[in-house]
């Protein structure tokens, strides 16, 4: 086991989670015209991980990569990864083809070895497919053990990691040697602003772009989309001074 701790953090351009994502016209997917995209928000939490991990543990940590796969404009949440903290960072560009988890985990297994990294922080999901996938794929892919939906993370100087995670009832703490993959939850941190300035020294770190077919990896879907619709509209709900009326309105929706 390498006596430093290479870190890998995948991140995600997703339309901005302050947006109401809207179905285009022809109802084959969500509009993404006129919108505006930003750093899938469990992603950003990993990289400000992964800041924070290097801030406590200088001398174990060597290096910190950031890598992206989509478009070209996917540069755009790279630069953010960098102004952050990253050393350097990767773009696998696929256009705008919509990679389906399997093939984000093998581009992903490949980059891993590439750049020797032996911890991958991570989002436990993006907001746009809700999948919840890529890191437990990419542990079985790699064969590596896994802690997903951390809380809290530490790392101790035998380069043993200890991660919380909240569950029901409680908290489970798991502790694992390294090679390890971490997947975020939203109370883990609170990323920080990105200054201009920082963002304008991102700019002279290293961003090397690739292919998926420089990877040899097939980005092929294997699922088709039908249809996407909009959920139903909720209705308005009902106040009731006592159980019994509750109890009657249950029965009158047939949920009892």
């Amino acid at each position: 086991m390498s006596s430093k701790i290479k870190i890998l953090v995948p991140v995600k351009r997703v339309i901005d989670a302050a947006l109401k994502p809207r179905i285009n016209k022809a109802q084959t997917g969500v509009e993404s015209k006129g919108v505006k995209f930003s750093i899938n928000p469990f992603d950003d939490i990993a990289v400000e991980e992964a800041i924070k991990i290097r801030k406590a543990n200088k001398k174990l940590v060597d290096s910190i990569h950031a890598v992206s796969i989509g478009p070209t404009k996917a540069q755009d949440v790279l630069r953010i990864a960098l102004a952050k903290g990253a050393d350097t960072s990767s773009l696998v560009n696929v256009g705008e083809a919509n990679v389906e988890p399997l093939a984000v985990s093998k581009i992903l297994q490949k980059l891993q070895a590439k750049h020797e990294s032996n911890l991958i922080i991570m989002g436990k999901q993006a907001i746009d497919d809700d999948s919840n996938q890529t890191g437990q794929l990419l542990a079985g892919l790699l064969g590596w053990s896994q802690a997903t939906n951390a809380s809290k993370v530490t790392v101790n100087e035998d380069l043993t990691v200890e991660v919380e995670r909240e569950i029901d009832g409680g908290v489970e703490t798991i502790k694992s040697k390294l090679p390890l993959i971490i997947t975020t939850d939203l109370r883990l941190n609170e990323p920080k602003f990105v200054t201009l300035p920082k963002m304008m020294k991102a700019k002279k770190k290293p961003l090397e772009v690739l292919k998926a077919d420089d990877l040899g990896v097939d980005i092929e879907n294997r699922l088709e989309v039908l249809k996407i619709e909009e959920p139903p509209a909720r209705k308005a709900g009902v106040k009731v001074e006592n159980v019994d009326q509750l109890v009657q309105k249950l029965k009158e929706l047939k949920a009892i």
